[in-house]
């Protein structure tokens, strides 16, 4: 028997390995935090297929998501990266992956974690949706619109309250898998 699964996954290979397996499974270590947090920089404006289909790209590109070396690139890196067809070459997205883990280390710096900081917008609990349909899922909530801020405060970029809240569903800090779908009973009780 077929599993009933979210409807944004269905039919496409990738897209439901990724939704069966990672997709709202809650997120504590630091280096995955920060993957999520650079690919959803990169697909803002795009689908997350996209993304998807080139994260092996970018797991290669931006040295396995070391946000330590990342923090550190040089000019000529950021070169490098621009001329890589195997990702999304914006100028600005790839500026933002330095940017980005510089600040990620200053919270890491100031909390112990990432993701003791992260998890303590939602008292480090999952928010359990009921989520029927996923396209009535929100694109953003008051949550995400303060994490945003909070982030971009501490000098991160590309990380608008809909970028932030695609966060928040990708790494568990919501389940937002429809009810009628395996995964969200399962994540529930993660």
């Amino acid at each position: 028997m077929k599993k009933k699964r979210c409807g944004w996954c269905e039919g496409d290979e990738l897209y439901e390995a990724y939704h069966d397996q990672e997709w709202g499974v809650p997120v504590f270590n630091d280096k995955t935090l920060f993957e999520f947090l650079l690919l959803e920089t990169f697909q803002a404006g795009l689908s997350w297929i996209t993304i998807l289909r080139k994260r092996e790209n970018f797991r290669k590109a931006f040295d396995n998501f070391d946000y330590q070396k990342i923090a550190k690139y040089s000019e000529k890196k950021i070169e490098e990266l621009l001329q890589n067809s195997g990702i999304i070459r914006n100028k600005l997205k790839v500026r933002s992956a330095v940017t980005n883990a510089q600040a990620f280390i200053n919270i890491q710096e100031e909390f112990g974690s990432f993701s003791k900081y992260i998890w303590d917008f939602v008292d480090h609990q999952p928010i359990q949706n009921k989520v029927e349909n996923y396209k009535e899922a929100p694109p953003n909530t008051p949550l995400s619109d303060l994490l945003s801020k909070d982030l971009k405060k501490r000098g991160f970029k590309f990380v608008g309250s809909t970028v932030v809240y695609a966060h928040m569903q990708a790494t568990g800090m919501v389940n937002d898998h429809e009810t009628s779908c395996f995964r969200h009973k399962e994540i529930a009780q993660h």
